[in-house]
């Protein structure tokens, strides 16, 4: 009997990259239900139950012999340590930012995300833009800069999730250690902060919000889960797809998140926040495009 032809490593990048971002998009419907927890608490019992998903994944499939040889590598370990401050930060900033009505400074964010990946790979990776994806580019741009008038109390989150995503993908792809492997030691070498913020709200007045019920405690360990398949599959993406099209496949997270803005968190879009989102929208489109048109004459 026939059997079919392995997956491409492209094809399997952009179903992970797809799975990954269909994840993120649809996260603050799962945030609704942790509202009461702070976000410096809930970001550490995030790390917290993370790990030992990680390490029991790694175990299945054998991989501790990659861990170790990475933890010995002193460039690896370092720059692990920096992408996992990276998307601590990152989680941190998303989580204050849905708690407190910000819905569409997310969102924006994560539409930024592509313009810094285009710029990123380009000079750090040597990948190489046409004409039409640089006029992408600049036209996001220009979107951005729209907000810098209008909406600047806000501005701060979208460019620091955009930042913060867009060098923690940098650093993932230029590491040699494996998806999996590496977000266990990322996790690992959070572990030790985020147990310390845990103790100290356990220790507070409020005590810990794990042991308020039954159903928070449940939705807060479900954290690990919805923090570790996403990350895994984005590292695995971003090591089989060309660093700027994989931030534009982004694109897909951040729609999600501002039509949950419209219809589930009821915010207020002010114009200007409107006129920057047409504007990526258009650029997204005209970059897609253009990526469309060059796969068909290369056929």
């Amino acid at each position: 009997m026939p059997t079919s032809p392995p997956l491409s490593p492209e094809r399997t990048g952009l179903f992970a990259a797809l799975g990954a971002y269909v994840m993120w998009g649809f996260l603050p419907l799962y945030l609704i239900l942790v509202k009461a927890v702070p976000p410096t608490e809930f970001v550490a019992w995030r790390i917290i139950f993370t790990v030992p998903i990680c390490l029991l994944i790694v175990m299945l499939r054998r991989q501790m012999p990659e861990i170790r040889a990475a933890m010995a590598d002193r460039r690896v370990l370092l720059t692990l340590l920096a992408s996992a401050c990276l998307i601590a930060i990152n989680w941190f900033v998303y989580v204050w930012a849905i708690q407190n009505g910000n819905v569409y400074a997310a969102s924006l964010g994560y539409y930024i995300n592509p313009l810094l990946n285009v710029v990123l790979g380009t000079f750090f990776l040597g990948e190489v833009l046409t004409r039409r994806q640089w006029f992408a580019a600049g036209l996001a741009a220009a979107g951005i800069a729209l907000l810098l008038g209008g909406a600047l109390t806000t501005l701060w989150i979208s460019l620091t999730l955009a930042g913060s995503f867009a060098t923690y993908g940098l650093l993932r792809k230029r590491v040699a250690v494996g998806a999996l492997p590496g977000l266990t030691i990322e996790s690992v070498l959070l572990l030790p902060l985020a147990l310390g913020i845990a103790w100290v709200f356990a220790a507070g007045p409020d005590g810990s919000a794990i042991t308020v019920s039954t159903a928070l405690t449940f939705s807060i360990m479900l954290g690990g889960v919805l923090t570790a398949m996403p990350l895994l599959l984005f590292a695995i993406a971003a090591r089989r797809m060309d660093y700027s099209t994989l931030g534009f496949i982004q694109f897909l997270a951040p729609t999600i998140v501002f039509v949950l803005g419209l219809t589930v968190f009821g915010e207020k879009l002010q114009m200007v926040q409107l006129a920057c989102f047409i504007m990526i929208w258009s650029a997204a489109a005209i970059f897609v495009w253009d990526i469309f048109q060059r796969s068909r004459n290369s056929v």
